[in-house]
């Protein structure tokens, strides 16, 4: 659990005042801190802070646990403002405020770190397949059991949601898998931050290669924050912010030597959010700042060329994390197939990497060219005035809700996955017919989810193996409502 603690804070050091300031405070007098709000936030840093107090004058250093406070602003005689850094361990960090005449204010276990929080996740899309918890915390699948990704005991696909076996309440889904189903698999968090996962051999992080169509415990005995999966991957946020990924080695980007079991991403970074496509992986580090690894042949990356200095099975790539060339902020990140996008505070999408069926939503095909696909590699901006909530990356297609709740997709649309009564192909974006209003999208290979604000599950596109769960294996290009939900 987070730990909650909002202290009181009284701290100062006395010394000689002496008056002559016009502001009828003097550089020599004792500086008093008298409150930080908040009092507490994610040990990954990050957090908007101020400071209050008496006679910030001639401001030096300002420190929260030893380390100093970023984007420090000293507003006047009575405030600061700045952005928490990380912290070295979770619980109470002293707050020094110093001076040029060394003056010091140290105010005693002033901010708490606390653990990152677990990010809820209703809903998850797959290969061919999908998975929802409802409002009572009891998980269900449907589509495509072939590698036993229902998680009901079977290996039998179903088109009506199936149960989760166990008892096991999950607060986060993922699901991944590849066209071949053989390593499809779903994965879920409980509120402890456990992991378990189900379905297609290698991928259920245990150490083995073996499948099991019911849960099983993620090895390690660590504690996520974050579950993201996608292909042959999963990947876990510790509540410290520290990234680990287990899947099968298929197409090297795992970099590991026991990829079948959690290893932790190199360097010393810590994540608040964390992203995984067919072959790379990127992370969100404190200040908000992204990084990807894996593959870049399609300029997936960031770094504004689709080299890397690795070469790998099917391309260049990059073992570790490489800071993405831009000077924006991130609040959130995705990745698809071959592409990653990424929302800045202000509700705007930039994407990067393939263009080949219009993903990055910038309106044409380019700007560059990586090997024979339309690419960029580096963030442009999706095309459009609308501000986003969130963003989720499919198989060569992005869609995103409006902070308002609307859903669009843009790219690829040859089974409808789009949602908007076509099959073509869309550069820009386009609303998912219906009006309705939703709080969660989740992309698969080909088709696409979404959780409506009253708790319905609709979804839209190839339904070859039911994975769209209206009971059929009709394709649509309109959202259908899922059997019996909610």
């Amino acid at each position: 659990m987070a730990l909650r603690r909002l202290v009181a804070i009284v701290g100062s050091l006395a010394g000689p005042v002496t008056a002559g300031c016009k502001d009828g405070a003097s550089p020599s007098a004792a500086i008093t801190v008298t409150a930080v709000s908040p009092a507490a936030g994610p040990i990954v840093g990050g957090t908007s802070i101020t400071i209050t107090g008496v006679n910030f004058i001639n401001v030096t250093s300002v420190t929260i646990g030893g380390t100093e406070l970023a984007g420090r602003t000293v507003m006047g005689t009575t405030q600061i403002t700045g952005t928490t850094p990380a912290g070295v361990a979770f619980g109470l960090a002293n707050v020094v405020v110093t001076s040029s005449s060394q003056r010091v204010a140290t105010c005693s276990g002033c901010f708490t770190y606390e653990p990152l929080g677990i990010v809820g996740q209703p809903l998850a899309a797959g290969t061919n397949h999908t998975c929802a918890f409802r409002i009572n915390g009891a998980t269900y699948c449907w589509g495509e059991g072939r590698s036993g990704q229902l998680g009901d005991g079977s290996t039998v696909s179903s088109s009506t949601p199936v149960a989760v076996s166990g008892s096991l309440i999950f607060g986060v889904l993922a699901a991944g898998g590849l066209s071949t189903t053989v390593y499809a698999h779903s994965c879920g968090l409980t509120s402890d931050g456990a992991a378990y996962c189900w379905g297609g051999d290698g991928n259920l992080g245990d150490g083995s290669t073996t499948a099991s169509s019911t849960p099983v415990a993620v090895s390690g005995g660590l504690s996520f924050s974050v579950l993201v999966a996608y292909a042959v991957q999963t990947c876990g946020l510790t509540s410290a912010g520290a990234a680990y990924c287990w899947g099968d080695p298929e197409n090297d980007q795992s970099f590991a030597s026991t990829p079948y079991a959690p290893w932790g991403t190199t360097g010393n970074l810590r994540f608040t959010a964390l992203a995984v496509g067919s072959a790379h992986g990127c992370g969100l580090a404190t200040g908000g700042a992204a990084y990807c690894w894996g593959y870049n042949e399609h300029g997936q990356l960031g770094v504004g060329n689709s080299e890397g200095p690795h070469t790998c099975r099917y391309g260049s790539c990059s073992a570790d994390p490489v800071p993405v060339v831009t000077g924006l902020r991130w609040v959130s990140i995705t990745a698809g197939g071959a592409h990653t996008c990424g929302l800045t505070p202000g509700g705007e999408a930039y994407c990067w990497g393939s263009n080949a069926y219009g993903q990055l939503g910038i309106g044409t095909a380019g700007p560059e060219t990586c090997g024979s696909y339309a690419c960029s590699t580096l963030p442009v901006p999706v095309a459009t005035t609308l501000r986003w909530a969130s963003i989720t990356g499919g198989v060569g297609r992005t869609c995103g809700l409006t902070q308002g709740g609307d859903a669009y997709c843009w790219g690829r649309n040859s089974d409808g996955q789009l949602g908007n009564g076509s099959t073509a192909n869309s550069f820009i974006p386009v609303a998912v017919s219906g009006g309705l209003s939703f709080m969660a999208v989740a992309a698969g290979d080909r088709h696409t989810c979404g959780l409506t604000t009253s708790g319905a599950v609709y979804c839209w596109g190839n339904n070859g193996v039911g994975q769209l769960g209206d009971g059929s294996t009709t394709s649509s290009t309109i959202p259908v409502a899922v059997v019996g939900w909610p």
